[in-house]
């Protein structure tokens, strides 16, 4: 059981930046943060989740079930990861690429102590045994010094794991595939790394999240592990019976100059690749709703709408269905894993050729992070636009991607990684 309480703050940015600082002190910490970007799937403006009391953590042999078991059996709160490469609890698939940040396949916690902002509200729901230490919990939040925490970030130095021309050659090799008919899409990544490396977490996140401001920014926090993660994509969401997921699958740099900048989004809106991207994945997710949703019950709400964010204007749709009551939460999320807009079309087939031509095992980029509620509600969004980081190890990585179509131009492709990849890129070189 936990002990709720509400509390109404006078500056509720402050109160953000000086609760993350806070935060830091726990071995676990799950952070959400809308930045005020109203949709109308929007719960809340921000969530704090700190302090294993129960945990489960597993590779992804028998992974979904295990998960399913762990919430089943707390019946409470429940925070953390899934990545992607939970694809092979799934299906008959394997993860043998290079792997150089080893974050547990799975891990979720029960918080001994969450916090739920909306507006200038905070709620705050401790388990009981924890209840006791509220009040000096808030006395120390109030206390937290934003500016005594700011830590200066060296710069660090970038490797690809992919160069131009072998990016070419995978690309070509992956539009062979696509004339052959074994796909119609696929989503290539590579990945972006340094060795040797320490950062400031929560220094090198805020940063981030100052660039891009996104709608699902996280902080992710496990022992020596660290998510840092700009992400503007929602991958599923369920509310009571209403299950949504909100892919992107097209994407255009902003401008400065306003006429410019509109004339761009009109041109992402327009263009005949980026829809049947768009398009392809929609009957994807469409298909794979269908797995758990009443019947007649999935629609698509928006198609190809254009959603600007301060780096890019992304193409976003909607796609909704209602699920019986007797569907346990987490068949919802295995039966749509990992998320179209990160594989490809047919699913199966696209991810066996990612995995041949990648050279990274994605691990937790192009996963998942979120969580779900007492009641059978989740949210859970894309794990893209992100750096992620290792502590003892001192490896430091971000990875970047996009939809291989038969329309693909491999250098339009490339530059569109870069484009993917500028925020990371400047808040780590400084």
């Amino acid at each position: 059981m936990r002990a709720k309480q509400s509390h109404t703050i006078n500056n509720i940015q402050q109160y953000k930046k000086k609760i993350l600082i806070w935060a830091q002190q726990f071995e676990d910490v799950v952070w959400l943060d809308s930045n005020n970007y109203k949709q109308l799937y929007t719960t809340y403006d921000a969530v704090l989740a700190v302090g294993a009391n129960t945990n489960v953590t597993t590779d992804y042999v028998f992974g979904f079930n295990k998960l399913k078991a762990y919430y089943s059996k707390t019946k409470d709160w429940i925070f953390g990861y899934i990545t992607y490469d939970l694809k092979n609890d799934v299906e008959a698939l394997t993860s043998k690429n290079h792997d150089g940040l080893a974050f547990p396949e799975l891990y979720f916690f029960q918080p001994k102590k969450l916090f739920l902002i909306k507006g200038n509200k905070v709620e705050t729901l401790y388990l009981n045994k924890f209840k006791e230490e509220l009040d000096s919990d808030l006395i120390a939040i109030e206390k937290s010094n934003v500016y005594k925490h700011k830590q200066k970030q060296n710069a660090v130095k970038i490797k690809l794991r992919i160069h131009k021309e072998n990016y070419f050659e995978k690309v070509n090799a992956m539009l062979s595939h696509i004339k052959r008919g074994d796909i119609y899409e696929a989503n290539f990544c590579q990945e972006f790394y340094a060795e040797n490396t320490t950062i400031q977490p929560l220094e090198v996140y805020n940063n981030l999240n100052e660039i891009s401001r996104p709608p699902f920014a996280t902080f992710l926090k496990h022992k020596d592990k660290y998510l840092l993660s700009a992400t503007p994509e929602r991958y599923i969401k369920k509310e009571k019976q209403k299950v949504i997921s909100q892919p992107i699958k097209g994407t255009a740099k902003r401008d400065k100059n306003k006429e410019q900048d509109l004339l761009l989004k009109l041109n992402l809106a327009k263009d005949e690749k980026e829809r049947s991207e768009n398009i392809m994945i929609v009957d994807l997710v469409r298909n794979d709703l269908s797995q758990t949703a009443m019947k007649g019950s999935v629609k698509v709400e928006e198609l190809c709408e254009i959603y600007s964010f301060d780096q890019v204007h992304q193409m976003i749709s909607t796609i909704t269905s209602k699920v019986n009551d007797n569907i346990h939460p987490v068949d919802v999320i295995k039966t749509t894993f990992p998320m179209g807009s990160m594989t490809g079309a047919p699913k199966v087939s696209a991810m066996n050729i990612i995995e041949n031509l990648e050279e990274t095992k994605r691990g937790l980029y192009s996963g998942t992070v979120g969580y779900f509620t007492p009641s059978g509600n989740f949210d859970f969004n894309v794990v893209i636009r992100s750096i992620l980081y290792n502590q003892t190890k001192k490896y430091v990585s971000y990875s970047v991607g996009g939809a291989i179509t038969a329309k693909s131009d491999p250098l339009k492709e490339y530059e569109e990684c870069l484009i993917k990849a500028r925020a990371m890129r400047s808040v780590l070189e400084n």
